[in-house]
C-alpha cells in the first residue's frame, strides 16, 4: 500500500503521524511511505532520518494526498485538507467529529474512508489509541493549571504544594478515567490536596486503593460538584463519552460559586468541552476569563510536548496501521471488531452512531457499509 503522512497544519501542532521507526516498519512489510518535507521537524526528526528509514520525501501536502492510498495523520483534517481527500482514500487520524459539523460534512462530501483513533476500542472496553494522549493531556493539565494559577497569569496566586505553614492548592478532578487518574497522579505528587469525582463506584474504589488514600474520592452529583467547586483553586475537566459530545457538567451559574482567579482546565475540549463556558483555545493564547474564572481550553494539549506525544501515539497506532496496510482496509476492519469501531465515515455515510445522532445524519452501521 502507498501510505502518506503530511505535515500537520493546525495551530501550534508539532506532532507528526509517523516516526522514522514507524515508516521503517511499514517499509519492512513491503509498503511505500511518503513523508512531506519537514513533517518531522517539530519532534526533532529530519528528512534524512525518514530517508534512512526507507521513506520517500515529497515537497507538498497536495502530492501526499494525491498519491497515497492511506493518509496517516495526528489531528483532524483542516478544511483545505478535506478538499484534498478523494473517494475511497483511507484517512487514519484523530477526528473528534461530534462537535464539528463542518469537518463531518467535508469527510462525507469527500467520499473517503475515515477511521478515528479515538473510537477504536479494545477487549477491555478501553480506547487504546486515545489512551496515550489522554495520559499526556492529564499530566499536562496540572502543569498548565499550576502555571495559570500564578498571579501574573491571571490566577489566584496559590502554589500547588503550598509550603510549611501554608495550605496547598485544592485541586478538583471531574472524571476518574485515564485523564483524571493521570492528572491526580501529578497533582498528588506536587503536594496538592486532590478530590476526584466519578460516577463509577468500582473506579472510585480502585482510585482510593491505588492512591492509598492520598486523595479524596467522591461520587459525582450536582451537590457534590458544587461543594467542591466552591473550595477549588484548580478544576480539571476529564470526562469522556466515547465518540460523542462531552456533557456540560459545570454551568455558568456554578462559576459564581467559585473563588475569583480559580483555574479551570477543560481536557474534554476536543469533544466540545465539559464546562458550559468552554471554547477552544490555542497554545499561543491558551487562556481567557469568564465570570472571574480562568479557563484553559487548548484543543491539542499533547502538541505542546510533541516529541513525547508522537512516540507514544505511534506505539499505539502502528499495529493497526500495519493491519490496514497488510490486509486492505475492508478485511482489516471486518477481521477486528475493535478496529471497526474506529470507522466513523465510509464513502459518504456516517458509520458511528453517536456522531450521526448528535449531528443529525443518517446512521449506517459499519459492518453494513463494509459488506453492502
Amino acid at each position: 500500500m502507498l501510505i502518506g503522512t503530511p505535515k500537520e497544519i493546525k495551530n501550534h501542532e508539532y506532532r507528526v503521524g509517523l516516526t522514522p521507526g514507524g515508516a521503517r516498519e511499514l517499509k519492512a512489510h513491503g509498503h511505500t511511505v511518503l513523508i512531506q518535507k519537514g513533517a518531522g521537524l517539530g519532534i526533532g526528526m529530519t528528512d534524512a532520518a525518514y530517508l534512512a528509514a526507507g521513506a520517500e520525501i515529497v515537497e507538498t501536502a497536495a502530492e501526499v494526498f494525491s498519491r497515497a492510498e492511506m493518509i496517516i495523520k495526528v489531528k483532524e483534517p483542516q478544511p483545505i485538507e478535506c478538499k484534498m481527500l478523494r473517494p475511497g482514500q483511507v484517512l487514519y487520524t484523530y477526528l473528534h467529529l461530534a462537535p464539528d459539523p463542518e469537518q463531518t460534512k467535508g469527510l462525507i462530501d469527500s467520499g473517503c474512508v475515515a477511521i478515528a483513533y479515538e473510537t477504536v476500542t479494545d477487549r477491555n472496553g478501553g480506547l487504546p489509541l486515545l489512551a496515550p494522549m489522554s495520559e499526556v493531556a492529564g499530566r499536562m493539565s496540572i502543569q498548565a493549571g499550576a502555571h495559570a494559577m500564578e498571579k501574573a497569569q491571571g490566577g489566584n496566586g496559590v502554589l500547588m504544594g503550598g509550603v510549611p505553614g501554608v495550605a496547598p492548592a485544592e485541586v478538583v478532578v471531574i472524571g476518574g478515567g485515564v485523564v483524571g487518574y493521570n492528572a491526580a497522579r501529578v497533582a498528588v505528587g506536587m503536594g496538592a490536596s486532590v478530590t476526584i469525582l466519578d460516577r463509577s463506584l468500582p473506579r472510585l474504589n480502585w482510585l482510593d486503593t491505588v492512591f492509598e488514600s492520598k486523595l479524596k474520592t467522591l461520587y459525582s452529583t450536582a451537590d457534590a460538584l458544587e461543594s467542591c467547586l466552591a473550595k477549588a483553586d484548580l478544576v480539571i475537566g476529564a470526562v469522556l463519552v466515547p465518540g460523542a459530545a462531552a456533557p456540560k457538567l459545570v454551568t455558568r451559574a456554578m462559576l459564581k460559586l467559585m473563588k475569583p482567579g480559580t483555574v479551570m482546565c477543560d481536557v474534554a475540549i476536543d469533544q466540545g468541552g465539559c464546562f458550559e463556558t468552554s471554547r477552544a483555545t490555542t497554545h499561543q493564547n491558551p487562556t481567557y476569563v469568564e465570570e472571574g474564572i480562568v479557563h484553559y481550553c487548548v484543543a491539542n494539549m499533547p502538541g505542546g510536548v510533541a516529541r513525547t506525544s508522537t512516540f507514544a501515539l505511534t506505539n499505539a497506532t502502528l499495529p493497526f496501521a500495519l493491519a490496514l496496510a497488510n490486509k486492505g482496509y475492508k478485511k482489516a476492519l471486518l477481521d477486528d471488531e475493535h478496529l471497526c469501531n474506529g470507522l466513523n465515515v465510509h464513502k459518504g455515510k456516517v458509520t458511528y452512531k453517536a456522531v450521526a445522532d448528535v449531528l443529525g445524519h443518517v446512521y449506517q452501521p459499519a459492518h453494513e457499509a463494509l459488506t453492502g
